[in-house]
């Protein structure tokens, strides 16, 4: 398990109003990389300027990839939620979906920064089934 590292979960919103999850280990590098038209098959090369709307820090690679597919499931409606992190919100969206998950992230328990920065793993019960990726 590789930990140690900064790893950023982050949404992207593109010119055309639709939003990008990705992750990376560079958020600074790899926004350029979405605006700059780095690369030519890359989901926002067309979409661009993009506006970074989210971005969430992991020092465990894997924790941060459960995230990010986590909520790349999400409706528009629930990122947006995520953006102002309006949690009540997102919980009212998740309970229209009726199958829970257990979700691990570090923002749900009230923690402060350094007990969030050091595990990672407060669980928060949020609905699967939302099935919008790039929205």
């Amino acid at each position: 398990m590789k930990t140690g590292h900064n790893y950023y979960v982050y949404i992207v919103q593109c010119a055309d109003g639709l939003y990008y999850t990705g992750i990376t280990n560079d958020l600074e590098r790899r926004l350029w990389e979405h605006n700059s038209g780095y690369n030519d098959t890359c989901f926002t090369f067309k979409r661009r300027p993009v506006k970074l709307m989210y971005e969430e820090r992991f020092t465990d690679i894997n924790n941060a990839i459960a995230w990010e597919k986590q909520i790349k499931g999400w409706s528009r409606k629930k990122k947006e939620a995520l953006f102002i992190r309006n949690w009540d919100e997102i919980k009212i969206l998740s309970k229209s979906k009726s199958t829970n998950v257990i979700l691990r992230h570090p923002e749900a328990s009230g923690l402060d920064d350094t007990e969030n920065q050091q595990n990672n793993t407060v669980t928060l019960r949020l609905a699967q089934g939302d099935t919008e990726n790039q929205q």
